[in-house]
């Protein structure tokens, strides 16, 4: 039996954009299109490298006015236009490695529903820090898509 010690804290976040699910996906998996929307608020410009398939790596450079924060990690899954799984670790604390998985659904109108789920936290504050992170990062996708 798991105790409570053990569950490790996550987050879902769940949002519709206009878009079809293949321009969703190539926003997240290609990185002339990644640098263009991806990052908190406040984030200045991002750096990225790509390589898109099951053991392959990505790296990101979240390049802040006051700060850098660069985390990696590889892919586990690529299912074209409909999901992505990969581990998630910043430069900073690599031995805090979570998981993220993104599912994209073509909704009745043509658009997408998007989910994210990113897991295995190291702690609530953890979780916390990247839910206003991951908010403000989804609105930035959404005015992309919408551009």
């Amino acid at each position: 039996m798991a105790t409570a010690a053990a569950i490790k804290p996550s987050l879902t976040i769940k949002r519709r954009f206009a878009a079809p699910p293949e321009k969703v996906y190539a926003a997240w998996t290609q990185a002339e299109h990644l640098g263009r929307w991806f990052g908190p608020a406040g984030c200045e410009r991002i750096e990225s490298e790509i390589d898109l398939r099951v053991g392959g790596r990505y790296k990101i450079a979240m390049i802040m006015p006051d700060d850098r924060h660069d985390v990696s990690g590889i892919y586990q899954e690529v299912i074209p236009n409909e999901k992505l799984v990969f581990t998630w670790a910043w430069k900073s604390t690599p031995e805090r490695e979570s998981l993220v998985t993104v599912t994209f659904k073509k909704d009745d109108g043509g658009g997408t529903i998007m989910t994210l789920l990113h897991e295995k936290f190291f702690d609530e504050a953890a979780r916390d820090r990247h839910n206003s992170g991951w908010s403000g990062t989804m609105e930035k996708l959404e005015a992309y898509l919408s551009a």
